[in-house]
């Protein structure tokens, strides 16, 4: 028997407890398939899931060869989930990373296409609307201006990890190793042509969304701390500011003492000065702390994920 040729596109799709909405994911994976000339392959990816997920995995792997199933051995976040399905594609073209509760259209897959074949190598799309509480809109909002206000990259606003990446856009990622990872900042980072192209989210077709505020805070965190030089340069700053402050108070002493005679006294302004002092230091160590945090994880040198098992073209291989 020949060889299966290699598809022109692979869909990376990371899940976790997304059994309520699988049904109709796949329902729309293939309309998607059955009306395009692409050939596709779509590559789901479990990610440690509690719920009966891996079991549908497995039944649409074994029954079509066009799905991939790949198992983490247990729940190592969305970010890494990517990372192992973006280390598994066979696209001889593009990758297209979208999210498995349907906020993210597959069918947008044509408009990433067309702009693919005008010579972009990265289309990402870019949230003009988000059906979601407004807390989340605020917070989303705010964080990604911030981002791009104080980055050494141009990360743009309003764009999330949903985007059609060229193959060798992917070859360049799956060699970055570092162990913190924000997939949208270090798409941006390999630079090459880039477009961004505006959609209205939508609501997630069914279950509940999966990111905890921890899991949010650490993604912003990585966002923050691995893509910019503010965190480390605002503890000299802020160190230079507080020594101005400090001699602004001894000039105020000076001055009290030696042309008006008097001595500022009681323990109000001492305490505020510690206090004042206190509060720096320990800032200046959490800042430092998440630098010396990231090292620590990054210089183990662990394997960034662990594959359990995987169903490739109907066949279970354990690894």
């Amino acid at each position: 028997m020949s060889a299966r040729p290699n598809p022109q596109i692979s869909i990376i799709v990371p899940l976790y407890n997304e059994q309520e909405g699988f049904a109709m994911l796949i329902e729309r994976l293939n309309a998607l398939m059955a009306n395009t000339s692409l050939t596709i392959e779509i590559i789901l990816i479990d990610d440690g899931s509690k719920d009966s997920t891996p079991l549908l995995m497995q039944q649409i792997a074994l029954s079509d060869e066009r799905y991939q199933a790949i198992f983490l051995s247990r729940n190592y976040g969305h970010q890494i989930a990517i990372t192992a399905g973006m280390a598994n594609v066979n696209a001889s073209e593009a990758v297209m990373l979208i999210d498995g509760d349907l906020q993210d259209p597959p069918e947008m897959l044509h408009r990433f296409y067309e702009y693919f074949q005008q010579g972009y190598e990265v289309v990402y799309a870019i949230r003009k609307k988000r059906k979601e509480n407004w807390l989340k809109k605020v917070c989303y909002s705010f964080f990604y201006r911030l981002l791009t206000s104080i980055s050494y990259i141009k990360i743009p606003i309003d764009s999330g990890d949903f985007s059609l990446l060229s193959r060798r856009v992917v070859d360049v990622l799956n060699k970055m190793p570092e162990e913190s990872r924000f997939i949208r900042g270090m798409r941006t980072w390999v630079g090459f042509n880039q477009i961004g192209i505006e959609y209205d989210r939508q609501q997630r077709f069914a279950g509940e969304p999966k990111y905890s505020i921890k899991m949010l805070f650490k993604l912003a965190y990585n966002g923050i701390f691995n893509f910019s030089e503010i965190p480390i340069k605002f503890i000299t700053r802020l160190g230079l500011f507080t020594i101005l402050i400090t001699l602004i108070y001894v000039a105020h002493t000076i001055f009290e003492k030696f042309v008006r005679g008097t001595v500022p006294q009681g323990f109000t302004a001492l305490l505020m000065t510690i206090t004042l002092f206190s509060g720096v230091q320990l800032l200046s160590i959490g800042i430092l702390g998440e630098y010396l945090l990231r090292i620590f994880f990054q210089v183990k040198n662990r394997p960034l994920y662990i594959i359990k098992n995987r169903i490739i073209e109907k066949e279970i291989k354990k690894e």
